[in-house]
């Protein structure tokens, strides 16, 4: 995800699913127990395969917000 940081991931998630929708999406403890952004943040910046899954949903989000998006009318 080039340009786009950590924490602006782990925020439009968490605006996107919540804490309790993104702790079932990737079930690690920094989204389910007493969740932050900064505690996430922390465990997320050491623990490469755990990042790896947030910028993979990420990037799911971010389709599916485009195939959801409305259309401009055509004619």
């Amino acid at each position: 995800m080039h340009g786009v940081t950590l924490e602006a991931m782990v925020t439009a998630l968490v605006a996107h699913y919540g804490w309790p929708g993104l702790g079932e999406q990737v079930p690690i403890r920094c989204f389910t127990h007493e969740p932050s952004v900064a505690s996430s943040l922390k465990f997320l910046r050491k623990t490469p395969w755990a990042r790896e899954k947030v910028e993979s949903l990420y990037g799911f989000m971010l389709r599916e917000q485009r195939r959801h998006a409305p259309r401009p009318p055509t004619g």
